[in-house]
């Protein structure tokens, strides 16, 4: 194979991966398809790669930071989102892009989340949510569906589980939307909506995690869990037409929240 035939087979997002690329989440992990995910909305709004920023927590998600070519900020379990708003606030130049679990970002960083989404700075926040804190051996999360089973709630959660989408939105976000990794497509451009919306923005995927949670459930093979989350899930239209109870186990996909944030000059 000749040096021009070898150009011509590479993929177009090779030139955002560290080389060699060795992709290190567990086989069928939906965390993977989130990273490439992001490169394809970075690509595609041709993004100036030294003024984008990645800055992750704690849990398997901080895997991005040995793949993607990028500054990568690799900080303290919880303590992404607070990084983030001073990195933006000193650098407003650059784009800033939160990645974190939903442990890292949603339970153990829960308070910071809260209040990212209230002062609705500039970052894009990815939450990748697979139920548990599965980097650390799939412990109960605060997103954990209640009656699932971890390795801390061996005979089934008790408690009712967060609806990050719904706190973020009463917290004062200005960009909101859920996802589940397939599709890929409706994920890039919500990514890319994200990016360009000039507040905080949180977009929710939901992720298979084959490894702890699918295994603890009996759930099968990462493309059985994906496909259960797809039959879980219904659109926002669709979930309008419906009662509570009938939405009970059901998750809402969708944008739920995009308009202009308002300045602070404007608010005082």
């Amino acid at each position: 194979m000749n040096q021009m035939t070898q150009l011509e087979c590479a993929h177009p997002l090779d030139k955002y991966l560290r080389q060699p690329y060795v992709n290190l989440f567990c086989p069928g992990c939906g965390e993977s398809q989130v990273v490439f995910a992001l490169l394809r909305a970075i690509d595609e709004l041709a993004l100036d790669r030294d003024k984008v920023v990645i800055v992750c927590g704690v849990g398997c998600h901080n895997i991005i930071r040995t793949i993607v070519d990028f500054d990568v900020a690799s900080v303290l379990h919880g303590r992404a989102l607070p990084f983030a708003t001073g990195l933006k606030l000193t650098r407003p130049e650059l784009t800033v892009i939160v990645f974190t679990g939903d442990g890292d970002g949603g339970t153990i960083g829960g308070n910071h989340l809260i209040h990212a989404a209230r002062r609705n700075t500039d970052v894009t926040h990815l939450l990748l949510n697979n139920f548990v804190y599965a980097n650390t051996g799939g412990q109960l999360a605060a997103t954990t569906p209640t009656g699932a089973r971890t390795t801390t709630s061996v005979n089934g959660n008790v408690e009712r589980p967060f609806d990050l989408c719904s706190l973020v939105t009463s917290a004062g976000a200005s960009y909101v939307a859920r996802w589940t990794t397939h599709p890929t497509k409706r994920l890039v451009n919500s990514i890319k909506e994200g990016i360009r919306n000039p507040g905080y923005s949180y977009i929710e995927t939901l992720c298979a995690c084959p490894t702890l949670y699918a295994k603890h459930n009996a759930m099968g093979s990462a493309g059985d869990e994906m496909k259960l989350l797809n039959e879980c899930s219904m659109t926002k239209a669709a979930a309008e037409k419906l009662s509570k109870e009938e939405l009970k186990d059901r998750f809402v996909l969708g944008k739920f929240v995009h308009e202009q944030p308002t300045k602070l000059a404007e608010a005082v």
